[in-house]
């Protein structure tokens, strides 16, 4: 016998109409950026600016990636897709970790390929341009800020944006470098230093988006929390085939077997774990099973080992 008990948040609804229009200011933000970076950056002969609105570019492509895969999320459930399009947002985490590692190495190759031929190149223009980067790129990961520890997809974008004004303050600091000291390797070695701490950066992205994709539970919940609360339970003797993964960046669902000392405890017993559930693990989305254990049958999912 299986009983649903389902529990959701409505704030989330108003959380991603700002979120989206968040998105749209910056994409439209750096898109601009990127045109006039690629102007001055030709004009200065500057790696470095180059190489920003290259990795600006890659941004763009991750926010409209981010966007895209908000507004998937939203469509409702159907026949085929029983949960929606939720985890296209995982989707769009992973994209956007890619993204980032091929930005870096882009980066670093042209930066090590630079090396051999230090190019002479305007210094002011270059800091000019790139202090423009650092304010764009700032406010936009501002405008991301607020939902980025409860959405991965969101993290993702914000780190693009936090990475492009690390990138921009770096090619400000290689202009001013290179006017006092003259040493024009300066452009090609920020870049590089740079290319490091985003990989740095990138990694956990990668990593988190990963887990998702192959249904592992979400970072922010411990199991056997879980597990031990569904055990406390003064109706629960046993708890088994309990599997917990993220439906998208921001919800989680959770399916368990449990196992009750006498009858049935009712649906306001569903209601009330449900609801605990959501407000100290985030699990919004529980599925459980009763089994009586009094009952000669043994369910073949008892076993951990067994999915």
């Amino acid at each position: 016998m299986s009983d649903h008990s389902h529990h959701h948040c409505d704030h989330h609804h108003h959380v991603s109409g700002a979120t989206s229009r968040a998105l749209a200011v910056g994409i439209v933000l750096n898109t601009i950026f990127v045109l006039v970076e690629i102007g001055f950056g030709i004009y200065s002969n500057s790696l470095s600016l180059l190489a920003d609105a290259g990795h600006n570019f890659s941004d763009v492509i991750g926010l409209l990636v981010a966007w895209g895969a908000l507004l998937l999320g939203r469509r409702l459930p159907t026949p085929r897709f029983t949960f929606g399009w939720q985890s296209a947002t995982i989707l769009a985490a992973l994209a956007n970790a890619v993204l980032l590692l091929i930005a870096v190495g882009g980066i670093a190759w042209e930066a090590i390929r630079r090396f051999a031929n230090p190019a002479a190149v305007d210094e002011m223009t270059i800091i000019w341009v790139a202090l423009v980067g650092v304010v764009i790129n700032t406010a936009t990961a501002l405008m991301l800020m607020k939902n980025r520890k409860q959405d991965l997809n969101m993290h993702g974008a914000y780190l693009h944006m936090v990475a492009d004004a690390a990138v921009s303050v770096g090619v400000v600091l290689a202009g001013l470098g290179m006017i006092w000291t003259g040493w024009r390797w300066l452009d090609p070695a920020i870049s590089l230093v740079i290319a490091v701490v985003i990989l740095v950066g990138t990694w956990g992205l990668l990593s988190q988006s990963l887990r998702l994709l192959l249904h592992g539970v979400p970072d922010s919940i411990d199991p056997n929390q879980v597990r031990d609360y569904l055990a406390c339970l003064p109706e629960v003797g046993e708890v088994h085939d309990l599997h917990i993964w993220a439906m998208s960046t921001t919800e989680t669902a959770l399916t368990a077997h449990l196992v009750v000392c006498h009858d049935h405890p009712g649906n306001e017993f569903l209601v009330r774990v449900a609801e605990d559930l959501e407000r100290n693990f985030g699990i919004s989305h529980a599925t459980f099973q009763i089994e009586l254990s009094d009952s000669d049958v043994i369910c073949k999912f008892a076993p951990d080992h067994v999915v």
